[in-house]
């Protein structure tokens, strides 16, 4: 099976950090966001990806190309000219960069790679800026035993703030970052039928917009309930987050 990763967009509420990469490349301890995502689905067994480029698209291919020198320890000998690559760390993956172009909308990118899917049964799905601890296998079974078109994966994002819980006018407890009001949200992480690609009218189309709203109006989108970790990186302070997770060896999306 593939995973369709978006990588394209312009990243305008993290642009302290997107003036000179595209927002998939933002590292967190050291890799990109987007190795972080491949890894995810790597470790459940999905090692082909098709990556959705856009903005800065030639940074992310640039590092797929050089990705021996960013995994490994080298030596170069300037006298003759030439590289060592010592102890080489290769994941086991398959990558297709694609060129979807800079303002193509997030259902347009999807089906500017329609030539990669059309034969497959099913594929995965996602945004090249989120992170979660979600089991994509257990989800590919999900999707394969409704039948539907589609499968979106239904999160619950983090609390901004931390709540209280009163008890008249005295606080009887504190809680720190609770979820939202819990209400499930588009977390992202899909499982598609091919099928889906032909409700891609052209680039401008929104996958959010009429796509989602034609599956659902069709009877055609399931939704596999994930309520562990899961967290966009859409500000500064997102990325500051995961970043401090991963250093601490707390990150609950490491799965490997």
């Amino acid at each position: 099976m593939k995973a369709v990763i978006l990588a394209g967009g312009l990243g305008t509420r993290i642009s302290e950090e997107t003036v000179n990469r595209p927002k998939p490349m933002i590292g967190i301890g050291g890799r990109p966001l987007l190795w972080h995502i491949m890894k995810i689905y790597s470790s459940h067994g999905i090692h082909d990806f098709v990556i959705c480029c856009g903005y800065m698209g030639y940074v992310i291919k640039e590092y797929f190309a050089n990705y021996f020198l960013h995994m490994s320890d080298v030596t170069f000998d300037m006298s003759q000219n030439s590289m060592e690559i010592h102890e080489r760390h290769a994941e086991p993956w398959r990558v297709t960069l694609v060129d979807t172009g800079d303002t193509t909308q997030t259902g347009g990118r999807l089906g500017r790679v329609r030539n990669y899917l059309q034969d497959d049964d099913a594929f995965c799905f996602t945004y090249g800026d989120g992170l979660a601890d979600i089991d994509i296998s257990a989800e590919i079974a999900f999707h394969r035993g409704h039948g539907k078109l589609a499968t979106v994966a239904a999160v619950q994002p983090p609390g901004r703030f931390g709540a209280l819980e009163l008890d008249g006018s005295s606080v009887s407890a504190f809680v720190e970052k609770p979820l939202g009001d819990g209400g499930f949200i588009n977390g992202g992480f899909f499982v598609l039928s091919p099928a889906v690609l032909d409700l891609i009218d052209h680039d401008q189309t929104v996958f959010e917009g009429p796509v989602l709203g034609e599956l659902i109006q069709r009877g055609q989108l399931a939704a596999f309930e994930h309520t562990g970790f899961w967290r966009p990186m859409d500000t500064l302070r997102d990325k500051l987050v995961l970043e401090d997770l991963w250093n601490r060896g707390a990150a609950p999306w490491k799965n490997w």
